[in-house]
């Protein structure tokens, strides 16, 4: 499934791996952390607690959080702690495996929203040398057409600008690859784990 967002023209790519893990992970943990607080008076672990409250946000920054969509021609990785920026004309090579990997600005970067099972991973192939052939979604494996959609994206921006994968121009592309700190899960961790310490040392 694509959605194609009228406000921002971004194309997103749905995760194809941990979201129902994580949403049940997020659940129990915080009815143990809700119940185990109800419940401290009466001698249940206050560590517990704030153990539980870290389950749920590890889980919710590991699991829910990751993301992937493209926007203005640039290859959008939502991760657990950073969000990574790159523009289709900078991607050296991409595949998807276990995880996304996208090589670009001689480095490799990966975004765990798309990726493969293990057994899937060992047993496909490369990528189709004529593409999809106007094949829809649902025709074919939901990671391969977003693998296919994502190279399709990146020789079309490159026919654009005239730029060739590996080329001294590419290399030398500007703002090749811009990373921003995710602030809210990275504090949420911190306070977390801080929580779990102080209640350890009670």
């Amino acid at each position: 499934m694509i959605t194609l967002s009228d406000d921002s023209k971004a194309e997103r790519f749905h995760a194809t791996s941990g979201r129902v893990t994580g949403w049940m992970t997020v659940v129990v943990a915080a009815v143990v952390a809700l119940t185990g607080a109800f419940y401290v008076d009466d001698g249940f672990p206050l560590w517990l607690v704030a153990a539980a409250v870290l389950v749920a946000v590890l889980a919710w920054a590991a699991m829910l959080r990751p993301a992937l969509w493209v926007h203005e021609e640039v290859i959008v990785m939502r991760n657990m702690l950073e969000t990574i920026h790159i523009r289709l004309v900078a991607v050296e090579e991409l595949a998807v495996r276990q995880v996304l990997a996208v090589r670009a600005a001689d480095r490799r970067w990966v975004c765990t929203a798309i990726g493969r099972s293990l057994r899937k991973t060992m047993s496909s192939g490369r990528r189709p040398a004529g593409g999809l052939d106007g094949k829809a979604a649902t025709s074919v494996k939901y990671v391969d057409f977003v693998e296919e959609r994502l190279h399709r994206l990146i020789d079309e921006a490159r026919r654009a600008a005239g730029i060739r994968p590996g080329s001294p121009e590419q290399l030398a592309l500007p703002d090749a690859v811009r990373r921003e700190r995710a602030w809210v899960p990275i504090v949420l961790i911190a306070v977390a784990s801080l929580a779990l310490l102080l209640t350890l040392l009670m």
